[in-house]
């Protein structure tokens, strides 16, 4: 059997750029560990559908302390996010209880899309700018206005992944 050197260069280009994005992908799911608070997210989160899992579990809500606290955000704007009210978080934390299998896993996924941004825009800081300008991508709104409907966080994300990639967004 003849192999092509070319082809081979091109499968350990590839397989090792694989590799390299498996690395930055534990790295991402790590710091999201350590964003809702590694006492409470104990189970490995290697992919978005682990969200899922824990979320069924049962995540604590004091990991909506440790979230607000990482992302320096106010009661009220994680109250809006999540689409609960801020008596409701102050209870839930007051309490140490679970929290529901849904919002658990809007908080992940929110998590995850503000650490992408993070990545991509190189600071919170510019991202946060980031989500409160009008963007063409999203018919002129603002990012941050599709954080707490269903399927904004995925649309965000879409633009984010066109931005990473050089894509006009």
């Amino acid at each position: 059997m003849i192999v092509n050197k070319h082809y081979i260069r091109s499968y350990n280009k590839i397989y090792y750029q694989m590799t390299e994005e498996l690395g930055l992908t534990t790295k991402h799911f790590e710091e999201l560990r350590e964003v809702l608070g590694k006492r409470y997210v104990r189970s490995k989160v290697e992919s978005p559908y682990d969200f899922i899992n824990i979320a069924t579990k049962g995540l604590n809500a004091n990991v909506i302390k440790n979230f607000r606290t990482y992302f320096n955000l106010s009661l009220d704007t994680t109250a809006h996010m999540l689409n609960v009210s801020e008596p409701s978080i102050y209870r839930w934390i007051k309490a140490n209880k679970n929290l529901e299998r849904n919002i658990s896993v809007k908080l992940f996924e929110i998590s995850d899309l503000f650490l992408y941004g993070s990545e991509i825009f190189g600071s919170k800081e510019a991202f946060f700018k980031w989500l409160n300008l009008p963007n063409t991508a999203l018919g002129g709104m603002e990012p941050q206005e599709l954080v707490d409907i269903p399927e904004g966080v995925s649309k965000i994300k879409d633009v984010l992944g066109r931005i990473e990639h050089g894509v006009y967004s």
